[in-house]
């Protein structure tokens, strides 16, 4: 597996994930994991982040344990996202530390996190949708998103933007996203009725997000439309950093709900501002 627009950390024997360049500046910590470096077993094999996919939750705890280790976080310290395919963003407070991963989660259909806290990490999980990650270096605010088909179509890039500027009066200039791996128009088939929802973003041409194939459906780009969204909320594109890392042809490297059938356990997306 091999990238020009991200960076891979560890070994594929060992502990295996990946980091966005264009956040990690010494203050913002960033990983996007892979299969590589768990104690899951069978189809969770190895990394699986989830809670909720049927993996022993004493595994996916030492998962939490063994990444947060290498990052120099606290597990303990995170916040999980519970996410439907909406654009509903939750501004994660001080009550909020720990949900998720070490008490109840008392809040439900929430697909992004934001937050100004240092020290807490943000964790949205993933199995070919798009992880989107937001840093402004000059407020300090981090933001995590989750975007599928629906999400994208919903704009949650653009959402997430304008809570950053309404609620931390961060500017959309100095705000840096990545768009991290996920499943690429390599192999993303879908049909026409979701072909037919992106027609409520007008802003987008269609040709320049779906390829038309012989048998009437489409391959979407999801890469493309999320930053084509970010941009179009304000976004400079050089602030944007676009995957190369597709997870459905990467299926050994990472967890893919296409290649596997469904049956898989769930990669993650991490950001923090360190404490210190």
């Amino acid at each position: 597996m091999k990238t020009k627009s991200l960076k891979l950390v560890g070994s594929a024997d060992d502990l295996l994930y990946v980091t966005f360049p264009n956040l990690d500046d010494g203050k913002c910590v960033t990983a996007f994991t892979t299969r590589m470096g768990g104690v899951s077993h069978g189809k969770y094999a190895s990394m699986n982040m989830s809670f909720s996919n049927g993996d022993r939750p004493k595994l996916v705890r030492e998962n939490y344990n063994i990444l947060f280790g290498a990052l120099g976080l606290n597990p303990e310290r995170a916040v999980l996202s519970h996410q439907t395919h909406t654009n509903n963003i939750r501004v994660v407070k001080e009550w909020d530390i720990g949900k998720g991963i070490v008490i109840h989660r008392d809040y439900n259909n929430i697909d992004g996190l934001v937050t100004d806290i240092k020290g807490v990490a943000l964790v949205t999980q993933f199995a070919d949708c798009v992880p989107l990650l937001f840093y402004d270096p000059v407020n300090e605010i981090i933001g995590a998103a989750h975007a599928g088909w629906r999400g994208t179509m919903l704009e949650i890039g653009k959402k997430m933007v304008e809570v950053m500027v309404g609620r931390f009066n961060c500017e959309p200039k100095n705000i840096k996203v990545a768009i991290g791996p996920s499943i690429g128009q390599c192999c993303y088939e879908v049909d026409d009725p979701v072909y037919m929802k992106f027609d409520a973003l007008d802003y987008i041409s269609k040709k320049s997000i779906f390829t038309e194939k012989e048998n009437g459906r489409y391959m979407l780009d999801l890469w493309t439309a999320n930053r084509l969204i970010l941009e179009k909320a304000g976004i400079k594109r050089k602030n944007i950093c676009v995957t190369d890392l597709c997870t459905c042809c990467n299926s050994n490297f990472f967890h893919s709900h296409r290649a596997s059938g469904g049956s898989r356990g769930n990669l993650a997306a991490v950001i923090a501002l360190k404490d210190k």
